[in-house]
């Protein structure tokens, strides 16, 4: 789950971690306010979306007056910003955070995330902030410094300190960022992160460390001990069929091809698309039923799949281990019934009660192809759809 900037500030508050005065507004009438209560002479208008490269696309201004603000607000404000993550559609602008402008002597980057490689949370800092890591790191890989933390232990004062030392932070300046990164590693924990990240960091003038820009995301299954993240989510960010797909505890992620996918098991899934651009398709979602579907899941599945008007067909890939295939034959069935299904469809069950569901699908009136086999599957699905 992703969150707004002002939103993970508000977090990392928390923790004892400084960032500027600042306040969310929704309309441009609150933008006056929000610029008295900052006390600054200079002020920063944000835009708030979730996607990186807000500054680039033009959704970072300065504003030196109340008459500035009042006109970055007027307008951001329902603007479509495309940055590099939104894709050429861009996000619509709901909110802003306006805050005080820092007067800024060095500029950093922090970040803590998972490294699959060893299963364990790795920090990454480099001495160029207020750029984009990847191009650090594909640039300037000398540039940037790690510590994989022991999970028993935790991150250590000496590993924080190291850091420090690598991207050359003062020292008169380094407890402060030891206790900055510590506090951080804390919130990471505590809150079921994958990226909890600070760019830029910043070194003021006045001797300040602070966090300029924050970016977390939150472990989706961790949610149930965190409910004061839930309540953080901001659901016109989100793909609506996501949205759907989450409250029958199905696995979505919407993508830009028309052969739509329902499969139970990641692995499975991501195999499933796999072999369908193989046979030259293009998947149009990523959809886990997952092993405990019931016919109402699979029928929701189909309704999700076909919200989508790039859907030219639907792959079924099912393998029947705790979740039986006469159970999705049914589902099936009555979900091509109950939304009137006029795409081709093709289904490859196996496993668990396989004969009892070909049985139910042939047996049914409607125009479903079954297969032998995955390749034999996707082959049919994609030769359908063109």
């Amino acid at each position: 789950m992703n969150i707004h900037e002002y939103q993970a500030k508000e977090i990392l508050n928390e923790y004892g971690i400084q960032v500027p005065r600042g306040q969310v507004i929704f309309t441009p009438e609150e933008a006056f306010k929000a610029a008295w209560r900052i006390e600054s002479d200079v002020a920063v208008v944000k835009a708030q979306i979730h996607a990186g490269g807000r500054g680039k696309a033009g959704g970072v201004k300065i504003a030196k007056s109340i008459d500035d603000v009042m006109l970055h607000a007027n307008e951001l404000l329902g603007k479509k910003l495309v940055t590099h993550q939104t894709g050429p559609e861009g996000k619509e602008v709901t909110r802003l955070l306006i805050e005080e402008g820092c007067d800024i002597k060095k500029e950093y980057y922090i970040g803590l995330t998972l490294d699959r490689g060893t299963s364990r949370i790795v920090l990454i800092a480099s001495e160029e902030g207020g750029t984009e890591i990847e191009n650090v790191a594909k640039e300037m890989p000398d540039k940037i410094y790690k510590e994989i933390i022991d999970p028993v232990i935790g991150l250590t004062p000496f590993q924080a300190r190291r850091i420090g030392f690598n991207i050359n932070i003062s020292k008169e300046l380094m407890q402060q960022f030891v206790e900055l990164l510590l506090n951080l590693y804390r919130c990471f924990v505590d809150k079921d992160c994958t990226i909890a990240e600070i760019n830029p960091l910043v070194v003021t003038e006045d001797g300040r460390v602070m966090a300029l820009d924050a970016k977390m995301n939150f472990d989706s299954n961790g949610l149930y001990r965190n409910k004061d993240i839930l309540d953080y989510r901001d659901l016109e960010e989100e793909d609506e069929k996501e949205i759907e797909a989450s409250k029958y505890d199905l696995s979505y992620v919407s993508l830009d091809g028309n052969i739509g996918c329902l499969v139970n098991g990641a692995g499975l899934a991501m195999s499933t698309m796999d072999i369908i651009k193989y046979y030259g398709g293009e998947p149009a979602n990523f959809l886990d039923v997952g092993g405990g579907a019931t016919e109402e899941n699979v029928k929701a599945a189909f309704k999700i799949i076909l919200s989508d008007k790039r859907v030219n067909g639907i792959f079924v890939n099912i393998f029947g281990g705790i979740i039986k295939c006469d159970v999705i034959a049914n589902g099936i069935v009555e979900a091509c019934k109950d939304i009137k299904v006029k795409v081709p469809i093709v289904v490859r069950l196996e496993g668990t009660n396989v004969d009892e569901g070909i049985e139910i699908l042939n047996n049914s009136g409607l125009n479903i192809v079954t297969a032998n086999s995955m390749g034999e599957g996707a082959k049919k699905i994609v030769e359908l759809v063109k």
